[in-house]
C-alpha cells in the first residue's frame, strides 16, 4: 500500500474511532496498552501478545457495523492505523529495551565504523558498472531515516525504500550494459556496502522491531524479500573477516588496526577540544565580577551566596603567558567555518560520515512528507540554538531580528496544534455512557484517548 493510501487509511481509521458505536474497540486498545505495560519485559511473549491482539481486533473489526459493506482495503487500512497506534504508544518499553540486543547495537555499529574506512565496492565484488556513489548516497538517505518513526510499517518503508534505490540502480544499469536482469548475486553485495557506509544506529533493535511487531501478514512478498536480504546483510558484517572482503589476513588486520588508531584520534581531539572549552569557561567564569550582599541588598534581591574558590596551582610566568595567548587568540566563527570547510574537502569520503546525522541535506522539496515537518523543525532549533551559543560564547552579534521574524511566523502553528491538544477525551475510565471517543489525528501513532501525541513530544 502506498504511502497517501496509508495516510488516508489511516484517518479513515480515526475518524471511525471517533463514534460512539467504536467504544468498545477504545476500550479495548486502552486496556491492552495498560496491561501490557505493566507486565515485565520478555521479547517473545511480547511479541506473541501483540500479534494476538491484532488478529483479534482486525476479526472484530469485520464483525462490526463500522465496517459493514467496506472493501478489503479500507479494512487492511484499518488493521494499518490500529498497529501504527498501538506500537507508538508501546515504542519506549519494547524498542531496544533489552541489555543484549543494545549490546549488538554497540558492537554492530563499532564494527561498521571500523570498516567504513577502508571498505572498498572491489572488496564486495561489486561491478564498475553497478557503482554509483549519487544513488548510494540517496539510499544511504532513506536507510538513515529509520529511527525518525515509531510505527514498525514506518520503519520497514524506509528499508524498503533505500533497497528499491539499489534496485532500480542495478536494473538501470544492466539494461544500459545489455545484461541480464540483476539477482540476489548484485543486489546483495550493494546492500551490504550502503549499509556499512550509512552506518545507522541501533540496526539490529530496528531489524527485531519489525520481526517482533509488524503484522506477520503484511510481511510477504516484495516487503518480505528485501527485509530477508537486510537481514542476510546484518549477518554478512556481524561475522565479516578477511576472506569476506577478498582480503589478507594481514591486510584485514593492518587495515582495523589503523581504523581504531585513527577512529582513537579522532576521539581523542574531540576530548582535547572539549577540555579546553572547559577551561577557557572556567577562565571566564573566574573573571566575572561578583556582587556584594550590600549590592543585592541594595537591588531588593536579598543576600548573595557567597562563591566557593578553589586554590589554584601558582603558575610561572610562561605558562601565564601562554594562557593569555590562548585565551586572546579566539577565531572567528568565520575561521572556524573555513577551517570546516577544508577538512570536508580534504576528505575522501566526500564528507558523507559527517552528514549522516543530517538526511535532509540531500532530499528535494518533493522528498517532504506532512511527517518530517516535526523532525525539521527540531533540528532547526538545535541549529540555532548551537549558532547562538557559539556566537555569544565568541562575543558576537547574532540575527536576532530575523529569528524573531521566524518565531513570529511560527506562532498561527503553535496555535493550530493546541486546538488537537486541547481535546480530551470526554468519557473517564470508569463511566463511558456512549459519548464519542475523540481520537487526535497526529498523523503517526496519533492519541486515541485524547492523551498527548508521542510523536510529537
Amino acid at each position: 500500500m502506498e504511502n497517501a493510501d496509508v495516510f488516508l487509511g489511516l484517518h479513515d481509521f480515526l475518524e471511525r474511532m471517533r463514534r460512539p458505536t467504536a467504544s468498545d474497540f477504545v476500550k479495548s486498545i486502552k486496556s491492552f496498552i495498560v496491561s501490557f505495560s505493566n507486565n515485565a519485559p520478555d521479547p517473545e511473549r511480547d511479541s506473541a501478545s501483540v500479534q494476538e491482539f491484532f488478529t483479534k481486533m482486525e476479526g472484530s473489526f469485520r464483525a462490526h457495523p463500522l465496517w459493514s459493506g467496506s472493501s478489503e482495503e479500507e479494512l487492511e487500512s484499518a488493521g494499518e492505523g490500529l498497529e501504527k497506534y498501538v506500537m507508538t504508544k508501546l515504542f519506549s518499553r519494547v524498542f531496544a529495551s533489552f541489555a543484549d540486543d543494545v549490546k549488538r547495537d554497540e558492537e554492530l555499529s563499532e564494527k561498521m565504523a571500523l570498516i567504513q574506512q577502508f571498505i572498498r565496492p572491489e572488496n564486495l565484488d561489486i561491478k564498475p558498472n553497478f557503482q554509483n556513489e549519487t544513488s548510494w548516497l540517496l539510499a544511504q538517505k532513506e536507510l538513515l531515516k529509520i529511527n525518525m518513526h515509531k510505527a514498525p510499517r514506518d520503519k520497514l518503508v524506509c528499508l524498503l525504500s533505500c533497497c528499491k534505490v539499489i534496485s532500480n540502480l542495478l536494473l538501470n544499469a544492466s539494461i544500459a550494459s545489455n545484461e541480464n536482469p540483476p539477482g540476489a548475486d548484485e543486489f546483495l553485495p550493494v546492500l551490504i556496502y550502503v549499509i556499512i557506509k550509512a552506518n545507522p544506529p541501533q540496526l539490529h533493535s530496528n531489524l527485531l522491531y519489525i520481526q517482533r511487531y509488524r503484522g506477520q501478514s503484511r510481511l510477504t512478498g516484495e516487503a518480505a524479500y528485501f527485509f530477508t536480504n537486510i537481514l542476510s546483510a546484518e549477518s554478512f558484517i556481524s561475522n565479516i573477516d578477511a576472506n569476506a572482503l577478498s582480503m589478507e589476513e594481514t591486510e584485514f588486520g593492518k587495515n582495523m588496526e589503523s581504523a581504531r588508531a585513527l577512529l582513537s584520534g579522532l576521539s581523542s581531539d574531540v576530548q582535547a577540544l572539549s577540555n579546553k572549552s572547559n577551561l577557557d569557561e572556567g577562565v571566564v567564569r573566574y573573571s566575572e565580577p561578583v556582587e556584594t550582599s550590600s549590592q543585592a541588598s541594595n537591588a531588593g534581591v536579598g543576600p548573595a551566596v557567597r562563591p566557593k574558590f578553589t586554590v589554584a596551582k601558582p603558575r610561572t610566568e610562561a605558562s601565564h603567558a601562554k594562557d593569555q595567548s590562548t585565551v586572546m587568540e579566539v577565531p572567528s566563527l568565520s575561521d572556524l567555518e573555513n577551517k570546516g570547510a577544508a577538512i570536508l574537502l580534504n576528505d575522501h569520503t566526500g564528507g558523507r560520515q559527517a552528514f549522516r546525522d543530517y538526511p535532509y541535506l540531500f532530499a528535494q522539496a518533493g522528498d517532504l512528507t506532512f511527517n518530517d515537518v516535526e523532525e525539521l523543525l527540531s533540528q532547526y532549533k538545535q541549529l540555532v540554538f548551537k549558532y547562538v551559543s557559539l556566537s555569544k560564547g565568541l562575543n558576537l552579534t547574532t540575527a536576532s531580528a530575523s529569528l524573531s521574524n521566524s518565531e513570529m511566523h511560527s506562532q498561527p502553528h503553535h496555535e493550530s496544534l493546541k486546538e488537537f491538544e486541547d481535546v480530551r477525551d470526554v468519557t473517564s475510565n470508569d463511566e463511558s455512557a456512549g459519548e464519542p471517543h475523540r481520537i487526535i489525528d497526529g498523523s503517526d501513532g496519533t492519541s486515541l484517548l485524547g492523551e498527548e501525541n508521542d510523536e510529537t513530544r
